[in-house]
């Protein structure tokens, strides 16, 4: 900690302070196994307009928090005889809501990126000044407003009035499909970060928008970027503006949700700017990003930086493809057929035949759900007859001579299968090897 923090004076103090603080004053539990750094930080952070704890390691500081509970936990990394990542852990398990600063005292930003991983709003890298010390606090006091204490009313408002019905927006009724159902019930009424990933065309967007309607009021801005169709030079201008001060699509997000679209293919001079961007103006808006590609893989790699990896996939969901819910098949071509305008009768009246059916449900669909809807559509608002038979569907669904060979679609399927594995075992060749019942050369 420098030392003009114990200088900083009272006029200084007041230009930075939050101009709505609420009553009673928010509170902060500090943690830190000096006594004279409780006391510096207390000088410091009082007269700002917060209350303030101490504990002196994180086991009497997860008690506290238990017993009183605060809105802000400022703890320092290397305390014994539990230190601060483990207080960190412990304490999101206790509440995820706890929002928490890590104080380090590393040269590197490994800790900090741990930090990270395991749930903290941000770090601080001592020896930190005051001012990136108060900025902290206020940005993380607005994050547990606009992430934490609004959503709930905000989702109560908007899940029961205007959003639209989840479960009417996305058919179907496999076990796949019901597990995404109950993700994105609950993250509907929270504000955090959410990582959409999966295929092109297995509804990224159609959740993000489904998320957007349930945490945001109804008015609020849906703004949606696109990394893979943004140059570096937009996407510089647009998102992080001048000296990272953030950019015209920041402000035209404020107060609702900001959609970066395959975020995997950020370059990576792009990337660490993004981070600054999210440190300074995260409270403002509700981040959703989607990727095609398994972003933590790319990240274990060093493909994707791994700080934002952290930052923007606090809550990551993984969209099944259209080939791993095929029970769902049947509802969803009722649910698309039904939507078509068709001039010659009800479309709601239109049936599939089960030959029909069965040829749907055996496609691959490499375009997933989009695929399938732009088919169904189609021949649903084309069609002179009533019931649709194996004869309307398109070629290419029925010319079995551009379907892979079983042993081709088996060994794709083993290599996906392998590299879960492999993930799972955090790189460890031999361990997954063991787990998969394999060579270790087949493992790769």
């Amino acid at each position: 900690m420098r030392h003009e923090a114990k200088g900083v004076s009272l006029r200084y103090l007041s230009a930075i302070l939050p101009s709505d603080f609420p009553s009673p004053m928010p509170s902060v539990l500090i943690v830190d196994d000096l006594l004279s750094i409780h006391e510096m930080l207390e000088a410091v952070i009082q007269p700002t307009g917060y209350s303030t704890a101490f504990a002196t390691d994180g086991e009497k500081a997860l008690t506290r928090y238990k017993a009183e509970k605060y809105d802000l936990v400022l703890a320092d990394i290397d305390m014994k005889p539990m230190d601060g990542i483990t207080l960190l852990r412990q304490l999101k398990a206790y509440d995820p809501t706890a929002v928490v600063i890590i104080m380090t005292a590393y040269a590197s930003t490994e800790s900090a990126v741990q930090a990270l991983k395991f749930g903290a709003f941000d770090y601080l890298q001592k020896p930190f000044r005051v001012d990136d010390l108060i900025s902290t606090l206020k940005r993380a006091l607005e994050y547990r407003r606009f992430s934490v204490e609004r959503p709930a009313e905000a989702a109560a408002g908007a899940l029961g009035g205007g959003a639209r019905d989840i479960e009417t927006t996305l058919v179907g009724t496999s076990a796949a499909h019901k597990k995404l159902i109950q993700q994105v019930k609950k993250l509907a009424a929270v504000r955090t970060p959410v990582l959409l990933q999966g295929e092109g065309g297995t509804g990224k967007t159609t959740i993000a928008e489904i998320l957007h309607a349930g945490s945001a009021p109804a008015d609020a801005p849906f703004v949606r970027i696109d990394c893979a169709q943004s140059s570096e030079e937009s996407f510089r201008n647009g998102l992080l503006g001048d000296n990272g001060a953030g950019g015209v699509w920041l402000t035209q997000a404020r107060g609702g949700t900001l959609l970066l679209q395959n975020i995997e293919k950020l370059a990576p001079s792009l990337q660490r700017e993004l981070v600054g961007v999210l440190r300074t103006h995260s409270q403002a808006f509700r981040l959703v990003c989607t990727s095609g590609e398994d972003l933590e893989r790319l990240t274990e790699e060093g493909r994707f930086d791994d700080e934002l990896f952290y930052r923007v996939a606090s809550l990551p969901v993984v969209l099944p493809a259209l080939r791993d819910r095929t029970d769902d098949i049947p509802a969803l071509v009722k649910h698309f057929s039904s939507r078509a305008a068709n001039p010659n009768f009800d479309s709601k009246l239109i049936e599939f035949t089960p030959d029909a059916l069965q040829v749907l449900r055996a496609y691959p669909w490499p375009g997933n759900i989009t695929d399938l809807a732009q088919v169904v559509g189609k021949i649903a608002a084309s069609t002179d007859a009533r019931v649709v038979d194996v004869d309307q569907l398109p070629l290419r669904l029925k010319d079995l001579g551009g379907w892979p060979k079983l042993a081709d679609y088996l060994a794709l399927q083993e290599k996906h299968y392998i590299e879960q594995v492999l993930h799972a075992c955090r790189g460890n060749k031999e361990q997954a090897a063991r787990v998969l019942g394999i060579d270790l050369a087949r493992v790769g």
